[in-house]
């Protein structure tokens, strides 16, 4: 018996005037193989913590502002018949050199964390064939450890400085209603510490965050925020300092 064979439609090929459409690879985000999502959010945290930096800079501009201004208001003596000032120039406690010195390199000693924390980072994202691959992994997540705790103690360091630049501006009777001129010394010195606290804290939870082994893109991201907020607060430091130095 003759077994006869359906027809089967075959689709032929279309011709067109391009070639074969071909998927274009995952993206590396950052160049290095980290994926975008993390390359986002980092650049989420950064452009947050520019606007509470900007917030920051509105502050201290304002008490820039009052400090020129009010060096210049008078008040009028009956005894002298004309304006006089109450404005009295007071003598800054050598202990701030000191602090300024102790901020300058608790920056670099941060810059050196978060160097340790990208090449770590780089390295995962493309390890090496070389057995010593791990050993460098190892070794980059301890020395960015380290350079944390230094950064962390030179910090604290920093404020147990003003405390005593504080304490010794009391000793020499200079108090917070002494006149305008220590009030202000102690607005913005206080203004300062109170925002290196916070930086203070966040190096504190950075350094928990590696110890407690936290994945690798979230630490390097807490450092790099709190190395940019860290790097500003040193520079307002040397702008306050030299306003209450040179414009005294």
């Amino acid at each position: 018996m003759a077994t006869m064979l359906s027809p089967v439609a075959v689709d032929e090929p279309k011709l067109s005037g391009r070639g074969p459409t071909i998927a274009p690879p995952p993206r590396g985000g950052w160049g290095d193989g980290r994926p975008d999502e993390h390359r986002d959010r980092l650049r989420r945290y950064r452009i947050g913590m520019l606007f509470a930096l900007a917030a920051v800079v509105m502050l201290f501009v304002s008490f820039t502002s009052a400090y020129i201004v009010r060096q210049g208001v008078g008040t009028w003596s009956d005894a002298s018949a004309r304006y006089v000032t109450d404005w009295q120039p007071v003598s800054l406690p050598p202990i701030l050199w000191v602090n300024t010195i102790i901020l300058l390199v608790s920056s670099f000693t941060l810059a050196m964390a978060r160097s340790a924390l990208l090449r770590k980072l780089q390295k995962n994202a493309a390890p090496s064939r070389e057995a010593s691959s791990a050993e460098v992994l190892i070794v980059s997540g301890e020395r960015s450890i380290s350079w944390l705790g230094i950064t962390f103690v030179l910090g604290t360091g920093f404020l147990a400085g003003q405390l005593l630049a504080w304490d010794q501006m009391r000793r020499l009777g200079f108090f917070v209603r002494s006149n305008p001129s220590s009030s202000f010394f102690y607005v913005l010195t206080g203004a300062h510490g109170l925002h290196l606290l916070g930086g203070v804290l966040a190096l504190a939870y950075a350094g928990l965050a590696s110890l407690l082994r936290r994945p690798l893109e979230t630490r390097f991201l807490m450092v790099d925020v709190t190395a940019l907020y860290w790097h500003f607060m040193d520079f307002l430091w040397v702008y306050i300092f030299a306003l209450l130095h040179f414009a005294r």
